[in-house]
């Protein structure tokens, strides 16, 4: 999983600033699996605030061409990194498809919208790695449509064991802006949390599953 240190802080601090990330050690949130989290993300929020917004299409259009070469086609997560998405496209000057997370059950039926031709060369823009599996399934939508898939650049990733495991499995290069050891060293630092809070979100992170168990 590949990011720049510097990007890395600076992405971090921003999702920190406008609460696109929200730490609670003391009050853990639910997530739609069930599990209890210290961290909540929703990297959409970013797209309410232009400056931010700018700064990570910057980013990302710069990491991605460097990293990736530059692609024929950028494709978006459904929904999360539909907004991000089409924005590093813009700034690329590439055509934009986004991916379902399963087909439609009417009209044409399609999962990947957009016009995407056998063969092209496609990097997916995401907004948020968790474990990977959802993540992954566009992947699998857009080599079934036939399009060459170059790599994956998401917003944040809490950086779990499984994840890296179902990237290495997927054979998918995976592209960062930040991390979860780079917000939790940003967050000390800048007294977000206390080293005491610190040492419970890096217990979380070890095993998120059944970390909720011992709340």
């Amino acid at each position: 999983m590949i990011f720049n240190k510097d990007t890395a802080e600076k992405t971090a601090e921003l999702l920190l600033q406008i609460n696109a990330i929200k730490l609670n050690p003391r009050n853990p949130f639910t997530w739609a699996s069930g599990w209890q989290s210290p961290i909540y993300c929703d990297n959409r929020i970013i797209l309410s605030f232009p400056a931010i917004r700018n700064y990570v299409r910057d980013e990302f259009s710069k990491h991605i061409e460097k990293q990736f070469g530059k692609p024929d086609v950028i494709a978006g997560v459904a929904t999360g990194a539909i907004g991000i998405g089409m924005l590093v496209a813009e700034s690329l000057g590439l055509p934009f498809v986004y991916v379902r997370p399963e087909p439609k059950k009417h009209g044409r039926q399609n999962q990947v919208e957009g016009f995407l031709q056998k063969g092209q060369n496609v990097v997916i823009v995401e907004d948020l790695i968790s474990t990977g599996n959802s993540s992954l399934l566009a992947v699998e939508a857009l080599r079934a449509a036939g399009a060459n898939v170059k790599g994956m650049a998401a917003i944040f990733t809490y950086g779990f064991d499984i994840a890296q495991e179902n990237f290495k499995k997927a054979n998918v290069d995976l592209l960062t802006l930040s991390n979860y050891q780079n917000l939790l060293n940003l967050a000390v630092a800048k007294k977000y949390i206390t080293e005491e809070e610190e040492e419970t979100l890096r217990e979380w992170n070890l095993s998120p599953s059944t970390w909720g168990v011992k709340v």
